[in-house]
């Protein structure tokens, strides 16, 4: 299967309200440009050495999503020109975000990501990190940032109950914060859902799925 025909094929099955994030990372630019000229405009990756040599060889239309874990020395090289930050874990790394998003004279739109899963790798705020977060006063005056909802990783496991539990907790907790919006927040997005829960993940009310090997093949 192509890369075209394997986009075409998860378009087909994703409901309009649902963005698709290619996940781009270790795959060539060639591959990339494949997917591009398939109408794709939308790239993760999960280094940001590599997404910034990316960015710099191809068409400037494209939206750039930083997907992995982002170190905070490492911002300033993504800020000129990342379109969304999805693991953001700690009040520390946004004002880092911030401060390199005021000195490039852009809002960088973020999702703060929520620990959901059973295993001790995954990075991401528990429910009382993320409320004390969004209700700190530090947060509200980071001005050049802007939280847009959240992301959460499910466990890697066939138990697809297990899968769902972890899903639908990240969504309740979505719609708990709903009522703590702030001048630095649009909560509209849920990043939650992989090539292999990602019709699960909308199921349980993803706005926005991360798919990689589906459509670019195995790594």
């Amino acid at each position: 299967m192509s890369i075209q025909s394997n986009l075409s094929t998860i378009k087909a099955s994703l409901p309009e309200h649902v963005t698709l994030v290619a996940v781009s990372k270790t795959k060539p630019v060639s591959d990339l440009l494949q997917a591009y000229e398939a109408g794709q405009r939308i790239f993760g990756e999960n280094k940001i050495q590599e997404m910034t040599e990316k960015w710099e060889q191809m068409p400037k239309d494209i939206q750039w999503h930083m997907i992995g874990h982002v170190q905070s020395n490492k911002v300033k090289f993504m800020a000129p020109y990342v379109t969304l930050i999805h693991g953001v874990d700690s009040l520390k790394l946004l004002q880092e975000i911030n401060k390199q998003a005021l000195k490039n004279n852009r809002i960088i739109d973020c999702l703060l990501q929520i620990y959901i899963a059973e295993e001790e790798t995954k990075f991401g705020l528990d429910e009382k990190e993320l409320n004390e977060l969004l209700t700190s006063v530090e947060f509200k005056e980071l001005k050049n940032i802007r939280i847009l909802g959240l992301m959460g990783m499910a466990t890697f496991t066939e138990n697809q109950n297990q899968i769902k539990k972890e899903f639908t907790h990240l969504k309740s907790i979505f719609d708990s914060i709903q009522t703590l919006k702030t001048k630095n927040s649009e909560l509209n997005t849920i990043s939650m859902g992989m090539s292999g829960d990602y019709q699960l993940a909308i199921e349980c009310g993803s706005t926005m799925v991360r798919i990689g090997s589906s459509i670019f093949g195995g790594r």
